[in-house]
């Protein structure tokens, strides 16, 4: 019997060519709203999938990404494929990262559906959204204040009562979506951020 590859992670970053209406909408509201919008001074909205099984050498897993629809429209998006810690992310060295997901939506069973009818091996697929961040002169607060919703004004880009949010501190994770919660408060490179709203002082 032939022996099964050991599992292995990739992700997709997949960003549009074209400006990002959302992208561009949430930053302005940020400015107009936000206490902490005045230190925005960037932000970008990318898809990101992971797959993780048995996977092919790197041509062959960006071909089948570069080659389907299952994962990006490369006429409107652009895609780029990491598959180890050691390889950058597409974010500056001046960005941070904030992964948003969905509880109920994360699973991309149509795209399993798909890989294995290609390659005779089984994945797990999972999405969420990556917003990258540009700050000037941050505070150590600033990422977790624009991302969380706790008030009127007070966060933007995670809703805690259907989502959760993990804020990237250094290197981005591999892997992140499927990497599992951690614990409240801790500071992994991949922390997760509490997702109960505090209450506002009356």
């Amino acid at each position: 019997m032939a022996r099964r590859m050991a599992a292995k992670v990739a992700q997709a970053w997949i960003e549009l060519r074209a400006d990002d209406p959302e992208a561009v909408s949430a930053l302005a509201v940020a400015r107009a709203h936000l206490p902490v919008g005045a230190r925005v001074a960037g932000l970008r909205r990318m898809r990101l999938v992971e797959i993780v099984g048995a996977l092919p050498a790197r041509e062959q897993v960006e071909s089948l990404l570069h080659h389907s629809t299952q994962f990006y429209n490369p006429h409107k998006e652009r895609c780029a494929v990491r598959l180890a810690p050691a390889d950058p992310a597409p974010i500056e060295s001046s960005e941070r990262a904030v992964l948003i997901v969905e509880r109920e939506g994360s699973w991309r069973p149509a795209a399993e559906r798909w890989w294995r009818h290609e390659t005779g091996e089984p994945v797990e697929v999972r999405e969420g959204t990556a917003w990258v961040v540009r700050l000037t002169n941050p505070q150590a607060a600033d990422l977790e204040e624009l991302t969380l919703v706790r008030g009127r004004r007070h966060g933007l880009l995670c809703n805690p009562h259907s989502q959760d949010c993990r804020l990237a501190e250094g290197t981005v994770p591999l892997p992140w979506l499927h990497d599992p919660p951690a614990p409240r408060g801790a500071r992994a490179a991949g922390r997760t951020v509490p997702a109960s709203p505090k209450r506002s002082a009356r």
